[in-house]
């Protein structure tokens, strides 16, 4: 079973998964710009950036989440992005085997993991730099399909300064996560029952042939293959074990 809700943190979702005892084949997680902070049966680690599909294993049996929104969790963990792309990483990797495993026999002995693993969350916030507002406005922008030029000269950064700082920020450059974004949004519409053609038109593509390759690129499907696992009646909130664009980032 799959749950989520919104988290304190400004962007930022809270999910929960048990795994049932019947077993299912783990489908992708799709590449939507986000990081997670993942409790896996007491054992803590970190969902970088994806750029491609991530198919998890089904080893654990209970997951709590936190989702950060794109450029939240590099200063939160203190780990530049670029360094968890495409990569699940446990967290004694950054903060040290002992205070790992510390808390997450504390996360563990909760009554509510989520909210525990959420006031973790929060804690690191409160001692971590302030969000860059440029950095969300940056997200913001091309999360509006707007273009990586336009986007950079409204934020008053060059190409290059741009994209030096997303790949800490979201762990690739603007024009990845442009794509990213561009193919969820293209993807929230078909779910909700548009065509494909007009899908793609209003998520920013130049066409149905021009979304299709983008779903192969990025979510390795296609675009019927997408539809038949979802279905056109599934709403927003969905588990990131199933391809869609938000959930849980399960673990191998």
């Amino acid at each position: 079973m799959y749950e989520e809700r919104p988290a304190l943190l400004t962007g930022a979702v809270l999910w929960t998964r048990t795994l049932a005892g019947v077993s299912r084949p783990a489908r992708p997680v799709l590449p939507d710009g986000c990081m997670d902070l993942i409790w896996a049966d007491g054992r803590l680690l970190v969902a970088g950036p994806d750029t491609r599909p991530y198919v998890p294993g089904e080893t654990v049996t209970r997951y709590a989440g936190i989702r950060f929104a794109p450029g939240e969790a590099p200063a939160i963990l203190g780990v530049p992005a670029r360094e968890l792309r495409d990569r699940r990483v446990p967290l004694d990797a950054f903060w040290g085997e002992a205070v790992a495993r510390r808390l997450g026999e504390r996360i563990a002995e909760a009554p509510d993991p989520a909210a525990a693993l959420e006031a973790l969350a929060l804690r690191r916030a409160a001692d971590a730099p302030a969000p860059d507002p440029l950095l969300r406005a940056v997200v913001a922008r091309l999360d509006a399909g707007r273009p990586v030029a336009e986007t950079a000269d409204a934020v008053g950064l060059g190409a290059r300064q741009l994209h030096r700082r997303s790949l800490d920020a979201f762990g690739y450059g603007p024009k990845t996560l442009a794509r990213i974004l561009r193919l969820q949004r293209a993807l929230t519409l078909i779910r909700a029952g548009v065509p494909y053609a007009d899908a793609a038109l209003r998520a920013g593509c130049a066409d149905q042939a021009h979304l299709a390759r983008e779903t192969r690129a990025l979510a390795g499907t296609t675009l019927r293959a997408y539809e038949a696992a979802v279905g056109v009646s599934v709403g927003a909130s969905a588990n990131r074990d199933t391809p869609l664009p938000s959930g849980s980032r399960t673990t191998a």
